[in-house]
């Protein structure tokens, strides 16, 4: 027999070379000793992204309803069908639009296309869950009781729309169209004098602006008109 050709063809001698060379298929094509399966090492611990510093905070909708879960309130504002012209013809989908609010300083709005409705509404309700931003509330004129109205004057922009919130009086009401009144009201604002301008049969612009303006800023003053 030739010398060493036996050897060459060990399995012996080929664990040993696998357990303490570099390569092998039992420890993936990695340096040695990491141990079986591991490989590279990708997939370990917070994983290459937290290593480097690049991790970023996770947007789960569990988190919100951990804390607002209970008092949380959705309602359906808008289902509408929006068409794709492809080489097959016509796709048509359905895009809806939820909004969410605990009555009582938070709002969200949520926008969702899916090929079902039922897939699209649920998506819709968890970006409104992770859209959902405090209000600042105030009073007009003395500090009785709860605040039931904006703080300040404030004008906001989405789009070609533009709408200014104006502080009213206890009981006068939410003065809006119907998407501001029912966002104000989600936010626990009780009466409010609204102007809106552009085209506002823009759902989505609409209800964007009146999200942004329900989301002041906790250093306004009273008194001071911000545009957002």
């Amino acid at each position: 027999p030739v010398p060493g050709f036996s050897s060459l063809f060990s399995p012996t001698q080929q664990m040993a070379d696998d357990a303490g060379g570099r390569g092998g298929f039992r420890g993936g094509f990695g340096t040695g000793g990491r141990g079986r399966g591991r490989g590279r090492g990708r997939g370990r611990g917070r994983g290459r992204g937290a290593r480097g510093g690049k991790s970023e905070d996770k947007e789960e909708s569990e988190i919100i309803d951990f804390f607002l879960g209970t008092a949380l309130k959705d309602e359906v504002l808008k289902i509408m069908p929006v068409q794709k012209q492809t080489r097959a013809g016509q796709r048509t989908r359905f895009k809806a639009f939820v909004a969410i609010g605990d009555y009582n300083g938070h709002v969200g709005l949520g926008v969702k296309c899916s090929k079902e409705v039922a897939t699209a509404i649920r998506g819709a309700i968890i970006l409104a869950k992770l859209s959902i931003v405090p209000v600042r509330r105030g009073y007009w004129g003395n500090k009785i009781g709860k605040p039931h109205t904006v703080p300040c004057k404030v004008t906001g922009r989405c789009g070609s729309v533009l709408v200014r919130l104006i502080p009213a009086p206890r009981g006068t009401g939410i003065v809006s169209a119907p998407v501001p009144k029912k966002l104000l009201m989600m936010a626990g604002i009780d009466d409010c004098y609204t102007s809106a301008r552009g085209c506002t049969a823009t759902l989505g612009n609409f209800g964007k602006t009146m999200l942004h303006l329900s989301a002041l800023d906790v250093h306004l003053h009273s008194g001071v008109s911000v545009l957002l």
